[in-house]
């Protein structure tokens, strides 16, 4: 007897916080119940035999609405009721994720001579994301980055990258973000709005991020991807240096197009296996 329901997101994982409640036709409560862990909800009261109205609610989430019949028996099977995103938005199952670095990737493209791009990365970053549970806006992300990490693919170009002239890595080792807010900009996608240091300079940086989705992994956890660009000027983080050709072309470009790619694991640590 009783009520029994699953509730979960669009990508299929379970709302522990969600709240069922369900009303007769005339529109009065009969039941309450809440989602165990698993986005499971049993509830052993007894139903009358007739038409009700199932209501799934969860802070972050659009309610939810449908109709399950109580036969005989006194059992109503809502079966398994999936919530979106409060604005039709999604993100991750709110909590602690923590960067990858191993699967992720922080890469910048710089143009040359004004005909091709110099692509390079950072082989050495951490960081950790923070989503709300009741206002996806509140979400953090904060980031470290090893500048003397800058890669390449060509040695003396590396050097030069760690030098004075650019990332000046021996008095500034560190390149950091930290999220100031987010904002909507579909369903999927946000604009984090941070602050960036470099260079011992501190700048607004928004972020352009798509969510790519969640999904267990090999070792037993829980995973999510997303991916985020955004547009540097070299001289906004008093990165100056540059060759003007013959031809008064600038060897090196005055912009950077930072492109990041970033799988997170869920919780506060990486796993040690």
């Amino acid at each position: 007897m009783g009520l029994t329901a699953r509730i979960r997101t669009r990508d299929g994982w379970a709302v522990s916080h969600a709240v069922v409640t369900v009303t007769d036709m005339t529109g009065t409560q009969v039941l309450r119940a809440e989602a165990d862990a698993e986005g499971a909800v049993r509830d052993t009261t007894p139903l009358a035999p007739g038409a009700y109205t199932v209501i799934v609610t969860a802070v972050g989430y659009a309610p939810a609405a449908s109709s399950a019949i109580v036969t005989a028996s006194g059992r109503a099977e809502a079966g398994t009721v999936t919530l979106a995103r409060q604005g039709g938005t999604e993100l991750p199952p709110p909590g602690p994720w923590t960067i990858d670095p191993v699967h992720s990737s922080v890469a910048a493209v710089a143009q040359h001579l004004g005909i091709s791009s110099v692509h390079g990365r950072f082989t050495e970053f951490g960081g950790t994301v923070e989503i709300a549970p009741d206002d996806t806006a509140k979400s953090r992300v904060e980031a470290v980055i090893r500048a003397a990490s800058i890669d390449t693919g060509n040695g003396t170009r590396d050097t030069h990258l760690r030098s004075a002239d650019f990332l000046d890595v021996e008095r500034y080792p560190e390149i950091t973000f930290r999220s100031t807010g987010l904002s909507q900009a579909g369903r999927d996608r946000w604009t984090v709005h941070g602050e960036l240091g470099m260079r011992g300079v501190l700048r607004p940086v928004d972020l352009e991020l798509s969510y790519l989705g969640t999904g267990a992994d090999p070792w037993g956890g829980t995973r999510a991807a997303f991916r985020a660009t955004t547009e540097l000027r070299r001289e906004d983080f008093a990165m100056n240096y540059n060759q003007v050709l013959q031809a008064g072309i600038a060897a090196i470009g005055t912009t950077l197009r930072v492109e990041l790619d970033i799988q997170t694991v869920q919780g506060d640590s990486l796993p040690t296996a």
